[in-house]
């Protein structure tokens, strides 16, 4: 990866971290698990979702820079039309089963787990040598990607969802504090 490569990855990160955190500072127990109708996400179950997700991709990385690089691929995308699509929630599809939430995490330790995923990529990202761009990973939805791709769409992935909890906050029936009746 080029180092503008890093720098542009390490500021998506922090970035949406920051975004990610202004959603998520504050919410009682109730509105953590505030579900606006059936089949939706809570704001706890979108940060348990992400914590995940970042986890799973960062180990997708680290094993596929187990092979060869491969210089004769392409990524099945321009970079900036696969961060629109995922963080404008373009393409929508349901995750996968291991990836939903299961309330595994509650209060504090929900945080906890999303920035311990996050401080974890974001050392992969600051130490890796390898040219990610030659590392690729096949996405359900997208196709072929190369691992810088993937990173990358990490931040995007937190925006998608950081949008989904404001639409949570900002259903009829979530829970207000009392002094907002």
């Amino acid at each position: 990866m080029t180092s503008t490569e890093r720098e542009l990855l390490l500021k998506d990160l922090a970035e949406s971290r920051e975004r990610l955190l202004g959603l998520v500072q504050g919410p009682s127990r109730e509105q953590r698990q505030y579900r606006p109708a059936p089949g939706r996400w809570s704001v706890g179950e979108i940060v348990e979702h992400l914590a995940t997700v970042e986890d799973r991709i960062l180990g997708l990385v680290e094993d596929a820079l187990k092979a060869a690089p491969d210089t004769t691929k392409r990524s099945a995308l321009e970079d900036q039309a696969l961060l629109a699509d995922v963080s404008g929630r373009i393409t929508r599809f349901q995750a996968p089963e291991f990836l939903l939430p299961t309330g595994k995490w509650e209060g504090d330790e929900l945080w906890q787990q999303f920035e311990a995923a996050r401080k974890r990529t974001r050392e992969f990202a600051a130490a890796t040598d390898a040219d990610l761009r030659r590392y690729f990973r096949a996405h359900p939805v997208f196709g072929e990607l190369d691992c810088y791709q993937w990173l990358r769409m990490l931040a995007a992935h937190c925006d998608r969802h950081r949008v989904q909890g404001e639409e949570v906050k900002a259903s009829a029936g979530f829970p207000r504090a009392a002094s907002a009746r």
